[in-house]
This record gives C-alpha cells, structure tokens and sequence, in this order.
C-alpha cells in the first residue's frame, strides 16, 4: 500500500515502542513470569503479551486462545498486566523523537493515542517535556473502547476537529494499524517496538519505517 500525502492533516502517535522504548522493559520482566515448561520461547512469548495487553479486555482472550492457557493462568496474566502498568516508572525516549516533535509541531495537530492509562501517559511525556507538543491527549479509559477499536482513534480526531481520514495514525503493533484502519485513518507502522514488517504488512498499514523519526524524512520534504 502507499501513503497518501495530500491527505494528512493530523498526526496520531501511540505511546509503547513508538515514543517510548517502555515496552522492552515490560518484556524483560513478563519474561520471568512465564513458566518455561509452558513456553519454548519465553522472550518472544513475552513480547507477544506485552503487545496483546494493549488492549486488556478482550486481548487476553486472544492471547489464551493462542496458548492454550487455563483459568489460572489467564489471572495471572490480567494481574500482571496491571502490576506492571502501575509499577514501572522508568522510561526511555526512542533517540530523535524529540526532535521530530519540535519539527512537527506548528505543521500539524497532533495527538497521543494510547493504551496506558492517564497518569503513566502524562508521566512520560512531562518526564521529557513533550506536552506541549500535543493537542489532544487520548489514554485507555478516554473512549469506551480501548485500540484495537476504533474510538480512541475517532476521539481523537474529533478533539482536534480533523476527519479520521484526514488523520494520520502512527504506531508499532497491529493493535495500532487495526484501530486506525477501522477508524478510517491511513496509518504507518514503525519497526522500532514489538511489531514485525510481515505482521504490519498483511495488516495493511499504508507504510513502514525502520523508526518513529523516520516521519520527518516524510512528511517534510
């Protein structure tokens, strides 16, 4: 698929491993969860997880029905999910995105789109003073429904007064390309979190790129 230019008028940002490199740390410690008698590949079993949690209700739904996880287990998962939402406080900004904010903002309104709830998204932003970037800010419990369905992309798009198929969503899972699709968005997958090219390709995102900042090269020619 390709990208339309002359569309974009606002920008949508996820958060986990597309502004931040949050969710490598959240890998590294849902690893150590998982039993190794139950998975042959912890690593890349945590991965998976931590890109299912993004969507909490139904995902872990998905993830069980993969797995072949029992009532226990799926527990387990739903605790730790909100363990590590609640408790990690350490973030780490993907190198260049400041910059790319600081170039984009003033050209485009833009908003965050993210699963987090509100209080650990305002926590990484002001850590590294990205706030003012932003015209709209959209967390799990802004929109009845959480990506990948489409609301929080529609929220978004309505509090920055830009029509969905105006607006750009960027992000690095499926959970991403999924919402912005069904919200009419075009959307752009980047390499730099949890999500494979293949996986974003067959989920049609319009482009791929290897990282975030990328989008500059983009959008300001």
């Amino acid at each position: 698929m390709s990208l339309d230019l002359t569309r974009i008028k606002a920008l949508c940002f996820d958060v986990d491993g597309t502004l931040s490199d949050t969710d490598d740390l959240y890998a590294q410690k849902v690893s150590g969860f998982f039993p190794s008698f139950l998975f042959k590949d912890r690593d890349l079993t945590a991965r998976r997880f931590v890109m299912w949690a993004e969507a909490p209700g139904n995902a872990l739904l998905g993830f069980a029905d993969r797995f072949g996880i029992d009532d226990e287990m799926i527990a387990i998962i739903h605790w730790l999910s909100r363990y590590l939402r609640r408790s990690s406080k350490k973030f780490m900004l993907i190198p260049g995105v400041d910059d790319m904010l600081k170039q984009l903002h003033g050209r485009y309104p833009m908003a965050v789109v993210s699963a987090r709830d509100e209080r650990t998204t305002l926590d990484f932003l002001e850590q590294f003073d990205l706030v003012k970037y932003f015209d709209v800010i959209v967390t799990g419990l802004s929109a009845a429904y959480t990506k990948p369905y489409p609301d929080p992309v529609l929220l978004a798009a309505k509090l920055m007064k830009v029509s969905p198929e105006n607006c750009l969503m960027i992000g690095d899972t499926t959970v991403d390309i999924r919402a912005g699709k069904s919200a009419g968005t075009q959307t752009v997958g980047v390499l730099c979190g949890f999500g494979e090219e293949a996986e974003l390709n067959q989920m049609g995102a319009n482009m791929i790129l290897k990282d975030t900042p990328k989008l500059l090269e983009i959008l300001i020619l």
